[in-house]
């Protein structure tokens, strides 16, 4: 007998509804990738403000193209479409990566630029896009979260899961946690940026102070972040403002003293 899941669709919509009339909530059992369909929508002209749940992956995207895949209960998938024009985009996925780990639990640290971590694994990644139309901007913002521990393709360590720090929690919890708060977060950065959030963003820091190198070939210890998000290096050169790269971290036991 298959158990559907009871998405907590109405509750986020009653949540949501105050700040955004003609918001909607969908819940797909399968597609390719909600990112892919919510920007299909948005280059069609479809820019009503959508939270799309997919029960089911088939071809989820994340970062630099990487797959993720996605099963009933092992993970939670969703895409936000949301009509917003902020002045600096820069640090769009910090917000978002703090909004999540914030609402989850205490033990959920932040990766720059876009993943959330749980003892030195990833939990989870956030891959933003965007669109424009007719003169107006649209944002798609894709979460990913491993909900019960499971081994990934290609690794030799099982990437964390949410229930080693929230036991028993099941997908439509997480997602009836994080939704309206990350909403709200969303429309707040639009009007004020990164800069708020940057003390609140360090304090879940697993960067800060560790030794790293970007793929782009520069290595350094990291500062943190700046008020625009972008990541700090202690280079043998000075200070290096990283914007756009990706983060390797050195082996826990070469960061210390």
């Amino acid at each position: 007998m298959i158990k559907h899941t009871a998405w907590p669709a109405e509750a986020i919509w009653e949540q949501v509804f105050p700040w955004l009339p003609d918001f909607t909530v969908e819940i797909l059992p399968q597609v390719d990738s909600s990112n892919s369909e919510l920007m299909r929508r948005a280059r069609a002209g479809l820019l009503e403000p959508t939270l799309l749940v997919a029960e089911r992956q088939t071809a989820g995207r994340g970062r630099m193209g990487r797959v993720w895949q996605s099963q009933p209960g092992d993970s939670l998938t969703f895409s936000l479409s949301l009509p917003i024009a902020p002045k600096d985009w820069s640090g769009l996925s910090l917000a978002v990566g703090l909004s999540l780990a914030e609402s989850l639990h205490p033990q959920v640290g932040l990766k720059w630029p876009n993943d959330l971590w749980v003892q030195e694994r990833k939990l989870g990644g956030i891959l933003v896009e965007a669109a424009s139309m007719g003169g107006r901007s649209q944002v798609v913002i894709g979460v990913g979260l491993n909900i019960r521990p499971h081994l990934a393709d290609g690794l030799n360590t099982a990437p964390a899961a949410l229930t080693e720090c929230w036991p028993g929690v099941t997908s439509a919890a997480a997602l009836a946690r994080i939704a309206a708060p990350l909403i709200q977060t969303i429309l707040a950065f639009e009007s004020t940026g990164f800069s708020p959030l940057q003390a609140r963003f360090e304090v879940r820091d697993v960067l800060k102070g560790r030794r790293v190198h970007t793929s782009d070939g520069v290595q350094g210890t990291s500062l943190g972040v700046s008020a625009s998000g972008a990541l700090r290096l202690q280079t043998d050169a000075g200070v290096v403002d990283i914007h756009s790269s990706e983060v390797s971290v050195r082996p826990f036991a070469e960061d210390q003293p």
